[in-house]
């Protein structure tokens, strides 16, 4: 039941991320924005944070980068390593996705109630609390 409702969920950023000019953006592009920075971040710590391979997640940061939403810059920590970093264009994006979660909540709670919407929030916290502490 949680993956059809995150279907619905998904079609509507999609909608919006479309209507706001971000048309050229995929379903794999989603496990690097929830992560990104202003410090910047590895592709390694994206892919352990995403829960998806390291050649997954660096697949997606090529192809953001390409499109003008990432750039890799030399971590000055490890000179080995590059850290990823939003462009102007990838910061904008995360506006467009929170407000869209914030109505696609409002009308989930108009369709229930606040209380039952709060009630599965503070439930699948609890839950997801408890399987990263094992």
């Amino acid at each position: 039941m949680l993956r059809l409702l995150y279907q619905h969920y998904a079609q509507d950023i999609d909608v919006a991320l479309n209507e706001a000019g971000f048309g050229d953006l995929r379903p794999a592009h989603a496990n690097v924005f929830p992560f990104l920075s202003a410090e910047g971040i590895s592709v390694s710590e994206l892919a352990a944070h995403a829960r998806v391979r390291k050649q997954t997640m660096a697949e997606a940061v090529e192809q953001l980068e390409r499109l003008g939403y990432v750039e890799r810059r030399p971590n000055p920590g490890d000179r080995r390593s590059r850290l990823v970093f939003p462009t102007g264009r990838g910061a904008s994006v995360k506006p467009v996705t929170h407000g869209t979660a914030e109505r696609v909540e409002e009308r989930w709670a108009q369709l229930t109630s606040p209380e039952e919407l709060e009630a599965l929030r503070a439930s699948l916290l609890r839950l997801l609390t408890e399987l990263k502490a094992k």
